[in-house]
């Protein structure tokens, strides 16, 4: 009996269960859970020979300063992951994605300067994520996608100074989350923060350390407090007027307000197949053109743009986009040119909706049918040479049309 006990004690000793390598120490917790304790170690490299049943792997305080993709392949079970307080500098995207399992990940007090974040694609598990004091200075926009079981989130004593918009809407159970002391700059592109704040049952712990360090007019102001007057959403209002002479020039005016001071662009879409784009950081000096199909189109930095010459190649779809910061609005207008012997009749000179709402189109025999074409329809009349003389001109010339298309948004 004595060889046999002696033999079934070695194979158990070397059973992949209880594989444990000689720097760490391990044991079998009263949950059933393997735990491999490889923590003070002063270990470099993550130690080769641990079990595959192990699910919990402690290698805190150690002096690792790598992680590759084959670092933790050897433990594929693992639910918790503490590896707090090392030289982390770099880890290989990869180095987490197999552990499908992973319900806790602590890499606090580390070096890294970035993260493989497409690897929590698939960590559907995670509930807590600790990434405090490192050197992160930026969240990807959808990193934490997926984490739909996250409850704890650790990001503060980084260097964040941003992070994209509905960076934590994806976190359904979020419960904690800690942002301070991160240079935040509390321009609008943050604001949607204190918004989200406002509304979220997580607890945003330490809010009020959680400070801005920019703009210098907010420095020191918890990202939380900054008043709504220093974000507010564009609004665009448009109107128009066609000024016939020995040939038409249509003209486009697009005032806009919010804060900050929205970006004037235009989009216009001609009838031709012509497209062109006027504004952001192509946009030409003030009175400077655009081109499109052989046609010009004159912008200006007042929000004014205008199409001399204008002919039915014009017609078409002209847009105002307001930009800036909290969002964006944008307000258009669709332009058709008919011959008319008497366009007062068809269009009020004080009709503050002139035209016809899109979709319903025109009538009139050369008339364009606009359906479809955007939000309101303006038809620009040339008037006929020989009717231009005399009262004639008085009555029938267009002069300055407000379009108030009630989109002061």
């Amino acid at each position: 009996m004595g060889p046999a006990l002696g033999a079934l004690a070695l194979v158990t000793l070397l059973s992949p269960g209880l594989a444990c390598p000689s720097p760490c120490s391990c044991s079998t917790k009263k949950n059933g859970r393997l735990l491999a304790e490889c923590a003070y170690r002063e270990l470099r490299d993550v130690p080769r020979g641990l079990s595959p049943n192990v699910t919990i792997l402690t290698l805190s305080a150690n002096r690792l300063g790598h992680l590759g993709r084959a670092s933790l392949a050897e433990v594929p079970e693992l639910q918790s992951l503490w590896l707090g307080y090392n030289h982390i500098a770099a880890v290989e995207p990869g180095t987490f994605s197999h552990l499908l399992h992973l319900k806790n990940l602590d890499l606090s007090h580390n070096r890294l300067a970035d993260f493989p974040w497409q690897d929590l694609s698939g960590l559907g598990a995670l509930q807590i994520l600790k990434l405090n004091n490192n050197r992160l200075a930026s969240l990807p926009a959808g990193a934490l996608a997926g984490l739909r079981e996250l409850r704890s989130l650790w990001l503060n004593d980084n260097r964040l100074t941003t992070l994209a918009r509905g960076a934590f809407e994806a976190l359904p159970a979020l419960a904690q989350l800690q942002l301070f002391h991160n240079p935040f700059n509390c321009s609008c592109k943050l604001f949607w923060l204190k918004e989200w704040a406002e509304t979220t049952s997580a607890v945003i712990s330490g809010a009020g350390s959680t400070l801005c360090a920019a703009p210098a007019r907010l420095r020191g102001r918890p990202v939380t407090r900054v008043p709504d007057s220093w974000c507010v959403a564009p609004s665009a209002h448009l109107t128009y007027l066609s000024s016939p002479g020995d040939g038409l020039t249509l003209t486009l005016h697009c005032s806009v307000a919010g804060s900050p001071p929205p970006e004037i662009r235009w989009r216009i879409r001609t009838a031709g197949g012509g497209r062109v784009d006027i504004g952001g950081p192509a946009a030409p000096r003030d009175g400077g053109g655009a081109e499109a199909g052989g046609r010009r189109f004159l912008a200006f930095k007042n929000g004014t743009v205008a199409v001399p010459n204008f002919g039915k190649e014009d017609e078409g779809t002209y847009t105002c986009l307001a930009v800036n910061e909290v969002g964006e609005r944008d307000v258009s207008v669709n332009v058709a040119l008919a011959g008319s012997q008497n366009p007062a009749e068809e269009l009020a000179h004080d009709d503050p909706q002139a035209g016809q709402p899109a979709g319903q189109g025109c009538s009139k025999g050369d008339e364009p049918d606009a359906a479809g074409m955007g939000d309101k329809l303006v038809i620009v009349y040339h008037v006929p040479r020989e009717v231009r003389s005399g009262s004639a001109a008085r009555e029938f010339r267009l002069g300055i049309l407000p379009l108030a298309l009630g989109l002061l948004l």
